[in-house]
């Protein structure tokens, strides 16, 4: 059995005390509350993970710490127009160590105050980089199919990220449009607070759910190695 016991209602009843108490030294007071029921379970599922993760991608950032799988519970205000200085939600994100990593894939788990998700893709892709996408999909349509096939199997991911509203390629079936029409993509499932957040099971959904990914996710990492 792994570090990993679940979240708790303590867990999510912080984000929401956060959220309406967004100052410094109400975070202090109860920053006992954070590292206890937000980072420590954090930086246990995150352990846990790990070993599932670099069968992935063994150049995977694995290290449970803040700054490098776990996010900042800070704000950077500097660059962000909300001024509050901490967030109401927390993430983990498995990336390479080195390179810009917003314009790479990465595989996510996110908690809010209303819900989690998890999954693959990229955070902010460059039109290049979907551009290239768009050459897979035409240049090699066999290889796209075999890649994606996993899709059409299975009801935990749904494809998101913005899309051009006028159709790029109207001879494309709409299996297809639904990857070639986007300006981002990554998958995802979305989940409400429920009992599987508060399990040790949390570990294993999350494995299998990226283990499912893999393939899609060193096509993504492709992508940057096609001719421009």
């Amino acid at each position: 059995m792994g570090a990993f016991r679940g979240f708790t209602e303590r867990t999510i009843q912080f984000l929401r005390d956060l959220r309406e108490n967004n100052a410094k030294e109400w975070f202090e007071r109860n920053r006992p509350v954070y590292e206890r029921e937000l980072l420590e379970p954090m930086r246990d599922l995150v352990a846990d993970l790990s070993g599932v993760m670099l069968t992935i991608d063994p150049e995977f950032e694995t290290r449970p710490a803040v700054g490098k799988t776990i996010s900042r519970i800070h704000r950077d205000t500097r660059f962000s127009r909300d001024k509050s200085p901490f967030r109401d939600a927390m993430w983990i994100t498995f990336k390479r160590r080195a390179g810009e990593w917003t314009d790479a894939p990465a595989f996510f788990f996110e908690l809010r105050t209303d819900g989690y998700r998890y999954g693959m893709g990229f955070y902010s892709a460059s039109k290049d980089t979907m551009d290239k996408l768009r050459e897979w999909i035409d240049e090699e349509p066999d290889d796209f199919r075999r890649v994606t096939a996993f899709y059409g199997r299975q009801k935990t991911f749904a494809i998101e990220g913005e899309c051009y509203k006028r159709v790029l390629d109207p001879d494309k079936p709409a299996s297809v449009l639904e990857w070639y029409q986007r300006k981002n993509i990554y998958l995802a499932c979305n989940r409400e607070i429920d009992e599987l957040l508060f399990s040790p099971k949390l570990a294993d959904e999350l494995a299998a759910g990226f283990t499912m990914l893999g393939d899609l996710y060193h096509a993504f990492w492709k992508l940057r190695m096609r001719a421009g």
